[in-house]
């Protein structure tokens, strides 16, 4: 779902992160504040003042957001869940789970805590606001509050709608799961719902632009499209994680891969390895223990004159900064961590030892004919309800 992240700040042990898509939404919402909601409803004012206004609005919205992914988290968290972080970019926020709540009981609390969080903001936006109003504040400040008063309450409508993976579509699989005790034939339908109001509002979207709300017609669209993919993305994840449970990476892994000596040349690493075997990176092994990896970013930072007289140990990055798996590891938790890493593969340690390596492409290819094999109705064991 998201593309390179930067860490922003960390709350309550969370690392809150956002996605480069996120800054373009912040100009455009300070933009569409300032230029567009506060000049309509309060007229006459300097244009410094609605500028202020935007940045305030703009800033109390994803402050709200946060407030909001951070309730699902410190309650997933209290409830035995853990979480990668949240992450901001275009369409609001998302608390990152590292696995699927293991039971409707979880997966309700977890979820109901945003949408609540979010009355809970938008009640006490309120009543700062009849206070500033009372101690007689300036209007553009009690205009700001009022408008944080009503994008909480959208927010929390928005999130509720029965759109999975929005809140709503959660809490309705939360239901049906608890009903027939089956997580995926409740992930099914939940997606099957998000992805009908998904098509809806990309049809809502066309109607609007098609009538003269170009922009408000495109925001429906982008939003109803996001939808259908997140429902697509949500279903498919959770479908992988129940074929590849209980399979270990070391069923998939290739063994006796290619390494290399620290005491190689990098000159002799870029002919014979990464140009001669086409290779992006390749293990280093030292008496037979695993010590880092060499590939083309350590290389080119070192001018070609020197790789002759450079030698690998020297520019290697080392075993405990990269990202390893043990064979003995699900295959389902090493394709997640080749996704967080951005990496095709992994390579498979055990007892400080080389012993592998996974790649991307051999657990899709298992996944793949997994489930090929699946019956028609596509049902997999049922996780028990509580």
């Amino acid at each position: 779902m998201f593309g390179r992240r930067r860490p922003l700040m960390r709350l309550l042990g969370f690392e809150i992160r956002f996605d480069l898509t996120w800054l373009i939404i912040v100009a455009l919402i300070v933009f569409s504040l300032s230029a567009g909601y506060f000049p309509a409803a309060y007229e006459d004012l300097p244009t410094s003042t609605y500028i202020w206004m935007g940045v305030l609005g703009a800033s109390g919205l994803f402050i709200s957001i946060i407030l909001h992914e951070l309730a699902h988290s410190v309650v997933g968290r209290h409830m035995g869940m853990t979480f990668h972080g949240i992450t901001l970019f275009a369409f609001g926020g998302a608390a990152e789970l590292e696995e699927e709540p293991p039971t409707p009981r979880v997966e309700f609390w977890m979820t109901i805590a945003g949408p609540a969080t979010s009355i809970v903001l938008a009640i006490l936006f309120y009543v700062a606001g009849m206070l500033l109003v009372w101690m007689g504040t300036p209007a553009p400040i009690v205009a700001v509050i009022s408008y944080l008063v009503v994008i909480n309450v959208l927010l929390a409508a928005f999130n509720l709608l029965p759109a999975f993976p929005l809140d709503g579509g959660r809490i309705l699989r939360a239901a049906l799961w608890a009903w027939r005790g089956d997580v995926l034939w409740a992930t099914r339908i939940a997606t099957f719902v998000g992805g009908g109001l998904g098509l809806a509002l990309v049809l809502l979207g066309i109607v609007s632009a098609f009538y003269g709300n170009l922009i408000g017609g495109m925001w429906w669209f982008l939003i109803g499209l996001f939808i259908r993919a997140g429902a697509s993305m949500s279903y498919q994840r959770l479908l992988a994680r129940h074929l590849l449970a209980g399979v270990p990476v070391r069923r998939l892994m290739k063994g006796e891969p290619l390494s290399v000596s620290p005491s190689l040349t990098v000159a002799d690493l870029v002919e014979d390895y990464l140009l001669g075997r086409s290779m992006k990176y390749v293990p280093v092994v030292a008496e037979g223990s695993f010590v880092g990896q060499v590939g083309v970013e350590e290389v080119r930072r070192i001018p070609a004159g020197e790789r002759s007289s450079r030698l690998v140990g020297d520019i290697l990055t080392p075993a405990d900064a990269l990202n390893t798996v043990s064979p003995d590891a699900e295959a389902g938790a090493a394709l997640e961590q080749m996704e967080r890493a951005g990496r095709n593969c992994l390579f498979v340690v055990a007892a400080g030892r080389l012993v592998g390596v996974v790649t991307r492409k051999d657990v899709l290819q298992y996944l793949s004919v997994a489930r090929e094999l699946q019956p028609p109705s596509g049902r997999a064991a049922a996780h028990p309800a509580e």
